[in-house]
């Protein structure tokens, strides 16, 4: 039985990665693991134990070891991504055998079939570090949200970082418009918008219009529509699976489906005209998002008027970090019409903001903390 089993290879553009190793002698068991890999898009490769070529139990992406082999792989070196998968339900050794085997977790099928299916296609995309998400929210209305959000995205790219920039406000206008590419090819909102349990993040990826060297997802010129939850959820789950960054620009009103994006979120970004007018409605728009997110800060816009705040002042009123503040950039409608997005200017206000933002990001998770 041992052998590497080929199965159907991963759905059109998914990167195959390697798929995990099945260590059992149980025919059914390997018959519902088999087809779980299958659903997964993954190949996996079958032993009645550790396999004899060195180094093929360690380097393993996943390793499945069926409740029946769990005394041939006692022996085995200890390492992470081991999965001990049984039957009975009301079997209480289960867990002293995988305590004996070192595996991270004790599956039992079929209850368990979803979370393994995610798992192994995980492995079968070389899922990694998630991406780092950032939420960009208006404090109140013409804040230049999208403006923002599309120069962090820009600016992101340009660095060389995986970056996708996703459109969860339906009534904006499509950010890919901000982008110049309102005619690019590629899916928007409307073909994921019944998208339910997991979504391919290779597939995701390569479906989207490419801008700028970042991919889009942004809404098309036809009727508003809904996203469910649920496929908001699968979306930005599927998007975050790839690495890299994910910036969302998110509508002030906080409904099912921007929740559920909110709760994906690292970091989100409140931004707020420097005059008490906007601090009292981004105050409401905090408290809603505060609900759902931990990490919310604040971005102040088009500094100090007359009779306006600093930006140390605004975020003491509303009792949040401050973040930094974007000054006014003139020339953006122009520099669109000439086919540069916001951040396309490498020596303008926007892109500098966003170049020490993602600077700050990258030496915070270098350090294992927050942004």
């Amino acid at each position: 039985m041992a052998g590497v089993i080929t199965e159907d290879g991963p759905p059109l553009g998914q990167e195959q990665q390697g798929g995990p190793l099945i260590v059992t002698e149980d025919m059914d068991l390997l018959d519902d693991l088999l087809r779980l890999c299958a659903a997964a898009g993954a190949r996996p490769e079958v032993h009645h134990g550790p396999p004899e070529r060195r180094g093929g139990w360690e380097t393993a992406p996943l390793v499945l070891v069926g409740d029946d082999a769990a005394a041939r792989v006692r022996s085995a070196p200890r390492r992470r991504g081991v999965v001990l998968v049984g039957r009975d339900q009301d079997d209480p050794g289960v867990w002293r055998r995988a305590v004996e085997i070192g595996a991270d977790d004790v599956l039992l099928l079929p209850d368990g079939e979803r979370w393994l299916v995610d798992r192994i296609a995980d492995v079968a995309e070389g899922a990694g570090r998630p991406a780092l998400t950032v939420g960009v929210i208006g404090g109140c209305g013409g804040a230049g949200t999208s403006t923002l959000a599309c120069a962090l995205a820009v600016t992101a790219a340009r660095a060389g970082r995986r970056t996708m920039l996703v459109d969860g406000d339906p009534l904006g206008g499509g950010l890919d418009v901000l982008l110049g590419g309102e005619t690019a090819d590629g899916l928007r909102w409307p073909a994921f918008a019944q998208s339910r349990g997991r979504v391919g993040g290779g597939a995701l990826e390569e479906s989207l219009p490419e801008l700028h060297a970042l991919r889009v997802l942004s809404w098309d010129r036809g009727d508003a529509v809904a996203i469910p939850p649920e496929a908001m959820r699968a979306v930005l789950a599927a998007a975050r699976r790839r690495g890299g960054v994910v910036v969302v620009d998110l509508p002030r009103r906080v409904d099912e489906g921007v929740a559920e994006a909110l709760a994906q979120l690292d970091l989100g970004l409140l931004v707020v005209p420097s005059e008490l007018r906007a601090v009292a409605g981004a105050r409401r728009v905090a408290e809603s998002v505060g609900m759902v997110l931990r990490d919310l800060r604040v971005v102040t816009a088009g500094g100090t008027g007359l009779g306006g705040l600093d930006a140390e002042e605004v975020a003491r009123l509303l009792g949040l970090p401050l973040v930094g503040e974007v000054p006014m950039e003139s020339g953006l409608l122009e520099a669109q019409a000439a086919g540069v997005p916001p951040g396309g200017d490498a020596r303008g206000p926007l892109a500098r903001f966003g170049a020490a933002f993602w600077e700050r990001a990258v030496v915070a998770e270098s350090a294992g903390g927050g942004v």
